[in-house]
């Protein structure tokens, strides 16, 4: 069945896709799975992959998809061509058959990308919150590192205490460890964005059941 002439059951609040969210050109790979719901707007999807992978929301980000962009409307002309807003697009409008992948980028300036990969569109489970975080591996680089390149320049200086530069990275970085994921924040942070569209489908229904009275 087609997206584009979706069953009742497809378009439902309760409907959910797994999402795979891999940051590009990281190696070892960094990465994050959830669920999450294909009611969403995009710019709730791109608040979901802040907290999944711990960035702070500090910069300008875009999704990719088909040659279309969307994010954020702007006063500014970047000369980019046409970015979509992504406060008026629901996830499950661009979803394709079976397997979706959206780039996404984050920071123009370190320029983190991310691919991201959506299988497995179904009902969810009335009973269990989405987002729902369902694994990854290793810490997302911190921010304004550099990117890429300043993220390993950075964790190898960090490894050679004989480097004349190690002090002053190991200062900056704190207690930031590359191997793990802090995890609490992050279920907190997913739990108030489930909470926010548990409320709002509780409006709905009271609308609707005022509206059938």
């Amino acid at each position: 069945m087609s997206r584009a002439d979706p069953s009742p059951g497809a378009t439902s609040f309760q409907e959910i896709a797994t999402l795979r969210i891999e940051l590009k050109d990281s190696d070892p790979l960094i990465w994050r799975e959830l669920e999450v719901p294909t009611s969403v707007t995009l710019k709730v999807l791109h608040d979901i992959v802040q907290v999944a992978m711990g960035w702070f929301d500090y910069h300008l980000w875009e999704f990719t998809l088909d040659d279309r962009r969307y994010g954020l409307p702007s006063d500014e002309d970047w000369g980019t061509g046409r970015l979509y807003d992504a406060t008026k697009v629901r996830l499950r409008d661009i979803l394709k058959p079976r397997r979706t992948r959206i780039d996404y980028l984050y920071d123009f300036g370190d320029n983190w990308e991310h691919r991201l990969i959506i299988t497995r569109v179904r009902q969810g489970d009335p009973g269990l919150g989405y987002p729902r975080y369902l694994g990854g591996e290793r810490n997302a680089p911190p921010e304004d590192c550099g990117g890429i390149p300043g993220f390993y320049d950075m964790l190898a200086i960090l490894a050679d205490t004989d480097h004349p530069d190690h002090a002053e990275i190991a200062e900056w970085l704190d207690e930031y460890d590359p191997d793990t994921i802090d995890e609490i924040p992050m279920q907190y942070a997913l739990s108030r964005i489930a909470n926010r569209r548990n409320a709002a489908a509780k409006r709905l229904k009271n609308k609707k059941d005022a509206g059938n009275s």
